[in-house]
């Protein structure tokens, strides 16, 4: 009766392969070894082309004055008239655009919304196109357009 119970044992334990297995906590199935290799090594090595040099020049014509830079902003902001305004305008503006990226990142989180903003996007990027830069007649209104609102603001 004793040798029925081993044999049982025996029977309903798993044998697995132990030449396969690898790593003793590993889920996957071995790859096999990637066929470019080879050229990842040799990418990593530092090539040098005798087609293409770049040698560091001091052109004065390149280089940014920032002293210049700043008497010009120092210059700007002394010709500016109404400061506060100024400044109650760059952080409203500031404001702004923090709290579009905070509206964005909450419905960013929301399930499904983002895919359909995107859709409304694409939907409406493909309106304009048909609307306004398909036909010559439909372009030369837009320009017409952008014009107008250059003078409305350039004029108040």
């Amino acid at each position: 009766m004793t040798t029925m119970a081993a044999t049982s044992t025996s029977i309903m334990s798993p044998q697995f392969p132990t030449a396969a297995v690898t790593a003793p906590c590993s889920a996957l199935p071995n790859l096999p070894p990637r066929p470019f290799q080879a050229s990842l090594n040799r990418l990593s090595e530092p090539r040098r082309s005798a087609r293409f040099h770049v040698k560091a020049s001091e052109d004065a014509s390149s280089s940014i004055d920032t002293d210049e830079l700043f008497n010009d902003l120092k210059e700007k902001w002394d010709a500016v008239e109404n400061k506060p305004t100024v400044i109650i305008y760059g952080a409203g503006g500031f404001f702004a655009v923090w709290l579009s990226s905070v509206v964005i990142g909450a419905i960013n989180k929301i399930p499904l919304l983002p895919n359909i903003m995107e859709l409304v996007g694409v939907g409406y990027s493909g309106w304009f196109v048909y609307r306004y830069l398909l036909f010559e007649s439909s372009r030369k209104e837009l320009t017409s357009n952008i014009e107008s609102i250059k003078k409305k603001i350039t004029e108040v």
